[in-house]
């Protein structure tokens, strides 16, 4: 059966580009062009991955997002991939924290947007068929992953996290004291291979750690390895 798309876009034109494409692709697409039908849609049949514009009218794309994640139980884990034309790092990180596993930015190339929406296909793919191996808990220094419930403490403090979040501390986690590559980490946290962008990863082990600083005398757990990637610490 072919992946379902929610197309969140709206442009008409490159709404109708997009959906074509898509289709030519293989894949099963259903475009809205506003925030409140996107919810309507996601809500009432998942698809398996969302293409969502930033800026829309009504409920804007963050908005969406937000409520998406929030809607959703973790075990669904519906792919979101944000378009913005908005290209500042401040604007990436606020989509990233509301929820978007991924981004691209207008004007973009069709190969890197199909890229990327093969790997979080695949990515997703692959966590379903490890969902037995995830099972359990995952224990390091003082900070405690239960697997089962998608939670995550630190010293008996509880921290909220995004998806992304989640699987990047457990791959850190489960490889504690190995120096990851950013390459590595986009290839095994995001499921593709290294395309020339790792500003991904920085963000998102900025937003980790701050996630993990649940009070000023909390050691830093993850040690950033000049000009080649992350250690985790704990």
């Amino acid at each position: 059966m072919a992946e379902r798309i929610l197309l969140v876009e709206d442009d008409p034109t490159l709404r109708a580009t997009l959906t074509y494409r898509l289709q030519h692709e293989g894949y099963t697409v259903e475009a809205v062009s506003d925030g409140d039908r996107a919810i309507d849609s996601a809500c009432k049949k998942p698809p398996q991955l969302i293409l969502l514009d930033l800026m829309l009218p009504g409920t804007d794309g963050l908005t969406v997002c937000r409520k998406l994640r929030a809607c959703c139980a973790p075990s669904q884990r519906i792919p979101i991939i944000m378009v913005t034309a908005r290209v500042e790092e401040s604007d990436i990180v606020v989509g990233l924290e509301a929820g978007a596993d991924d981004y691209v930015t207008k004007p973009f190339s069709w190969m890197a947007l199909r890229a990327r929406i093969r790997a979080q296909l695949r990515r997703t793919q692959t966590e379903e068929a490890d969902e037995e191996e995830k099972l359990g808990s995952l224990e390091s220094t003082d900070v405690h992953i239960d697997l089962d419930a998608h939670s995550v403490t630190r010293a008996g403090i509880p921290i909220d996290l995004t998806n992304r979040l989640f699987d990047l501390l457990v791959y850190f986690v489960r490889h504690r004291g190995m120096v990851l590559t950013r390459s590595r980490l986009l290839e095994r946290v995001w499921g593709f291979d290294y395309l020339g962008d790792s500003n991904t990863v920085n963000v998102h082990v900025h937003w980790l750690r701050e996630k993990l600083a649940v009070d000023p005398t909390a050691p830093n757990l993850i040690q950033t390895v000049r000009g080649v990637g992350y250690r985790f610490l704990g």
